[in-house]
């Protein structure tokens, strides 16, 4: 398959194309956008025939695929253009694509040309992830392939370019926003804990998705506390209502992993407390490869106050279980946790909702500031409390005003890109492993509280102790390195496991000296 504008003469650059033909709007709304591109190659124009080795074919009709279009610039350079979320063309921001058919040391320059949002992690040193068929492990790219500036030639609209230089022939090459993590990976990783029947552990399908897929809900919680009649506290935490923000559902599994662990502090809060947990709110957006919105274009984030039974299922669902328990007598429901990913902010941190009872205000800042203690990537500084009307249809929000007094709702953020210290102004990219680490320290911040309020007492042994934050950041920073941190560079390079990523003198200056900031 040939690029669909193989007759479009050859475009000397990204800075001097036609502003009439690369608006991106119109990109948009173009018809090209509707769905992903299909093992499409982009051939140079009045080229006749198959292929070429190096004529490169990028696909991305796959689970959680995201790239609408490809345009040829010329032989090292590509215009790439995001799918807007299904049936809402205003988000525009995750990506998700394989390239292959590449040439060894082939070196090429990829302008994603229409990001919806301005202000991006791009603009602090986030960068694109990469791996292939022969090293299974994402890598970021570094920061210097990596160029975030305004357009003139996209009505000033942000672009984001990378150089990369691709460097076995054989490999199909594949590139994301962030750590994919799909609705089928879920799945399995459900499946295996299934298959371990702890009797701790629960899991049904809450709600079916319009597609028909499954709304999981775990519930993990010692079998003698769901006893009918017996009086128990509840904890709520969700994940993934916005399905590109993939990073929660590597907290939310690290959470799951913790709180069904054989952990002291696992065993004493399933022994006491019953946990609820719904890891993918939004099954068809992740599936679709969508941004932020539903197979039917909802922000369901967006619809807690009034969620249809048809077109918001997965909200209508688990509010339904929400409001259940509420009005339970046997449950006093204690927290409700959503965990989303932020595109603009480091670190992890919270919002949280104002109340004019100063007593319950109070109150709602303690976990917070506990979480702090336990997790050096979680910030007190950045987590703010509000009611800001915007966001009047959220979970924090419509479930903070229509809950117990008792229920404190937060919405818990994680960075797309790194976390930053008290200690050191060093920034640490996340990687899968720190995502669900945040994930652990959430589950241990629980047994905090509970014994913040004598609900719970512990004496742990010296042998579970946690190190001082103090010692975890510094174990943090001496392994970390440039291009691979937390792992061994040195010995992955041995075995084949790294790029090549260096560019050296392949330098792309009409971009770099665009690179405004505003």
């Amino acid at each position: 398959m040939s690029s669909e504008n193989n007759g479009k003469p050859s475009l000397p650059s990204a800075q001097k194309r036609d502003n009439n033909n690369s608006d991106s709007e119109s990109d948009v709304n173009n018809d090209h956008l509707i769905g992903n591109v299909q093992r499409i190659a982009i051939v140079p124009p009045n080229h006749e025939g198959k292929p070429k080795k190096g004529h490169l074919i990028f696909d991305a009709s796959f689970e959680c695929g995201n790239l609408g279009r490809v345009d040829y610039v010329n032989d090292n350079e590509y215009d790439l253009f995001i799918r807007p979320d299904t049936c809402s063309p205003r988000f525009r921001c995750w990506f998700l694509f394989t390239v292959e058919n590449v040439k060894a040391d082939q070196r090429v320059i990829f302008h994603i040309v229409n990001f919806s949002k301005a202000k991006s992690l791009y603009r602090d040193g986030m960068t694109p992830l990469v791996k292939s068929t022969s090293r299974k492990r994402w890598q970021r790219l570094p920061t210097r392939n990596v160029f975030y500036y305004r357009c003139p030639d996209h009505r000033k609209n942000y672009v984001m370019s990378f150089t990369f230089c691709f460097d076995r022939e054989d490999d199909v090459y594949q590139f994301a926003y962030s750590f994919p993590y799909t609705y089928t990976k879920l799945q399995n990783y459900l499946d295996n804990i299934e298959q371990r029947q702890l009797d701790y552990i629960q899991r049904r399908p809450l709600v079916f998705s319009v597609q028909k897929r499954r709304l999981d809900l775990l519930t993990v919680a010692n079998p003698s506390l769901l006893v009918k009649g017996k009086r128990k506290k509840a904890v709520i935490v969700t994940a993934r209502v916005h399905p590109g923000e993939t990073p929660s559902s590597y907290v939310c599994q690290g959470f799951i992993d913790f709180i069904i662990s054989e952990h002291p502090i696992a065993r004493l809060l399933r022994d006491n407390i019953v946990f609820y947990i719904v890891p993918m709110l939004n099954p068809d957006g992740v599936y679709l490869g969508n941004q932020r919105c539903s197979l039917l274009g909802f922000d369901l984030n967006r619809v807690w106050n009034e969620p249809s039974h048809w077109a918001h299922p997965e909200i209508y669902g688990i509010k339904s279980h929400i409001m259940n328990l509420n009005e339970d007598a046997d449950f006093e429901l204690d927290f409700f946790i959503d965990i989303h990913a932020h595109s603009t902010m480091m670190n992890g941190f919270m919002y949280g909702n104002v109340y004019d009872d100063t007593n319950r205000f109070e109150k709602h800042g303690i976990f917070p500031r506990l979480f702090s203690r336990n997790a050096e990537d979680f910030s007190i500084n950045n987590t703010t409390f509000n009611r800001d009307a915007f966001k009047a249809g959220t979970g924090r929000r419509t479930l903070g005003g229509c809950l117990q007094e008792s229920t404190h709702c937060y919405t818990l953020e994680v960075s797309f890109f790194s976390y930053q210290t008290s200690t050191n102004s060093q920034a640490i990219p996340y990687t899968e492993e720190l995502y669900q680490q945040l994930g652990r320290n959430l589950a241990k911040t629980f047994l905090d509280y509970y014994k913040s309020i004598n609900y719970l007492s512990w004496s742990p042994s010296c042998s579970i102790m946690p190190r001082l934050k103090e010692d975890r950041i510094k174990s943090r920073l001496t392994r970390q390195s440039t291009n691979m941190p937390i792992i061994n560079q040195d010995e992955a390079f041995l075995n084949g496991e790294t790029f090549n990523l260096c560019m050296e003198e392949f330098i792309y200056p009409q971009t770099r000296n665009n690179n405004e900031l505003e």
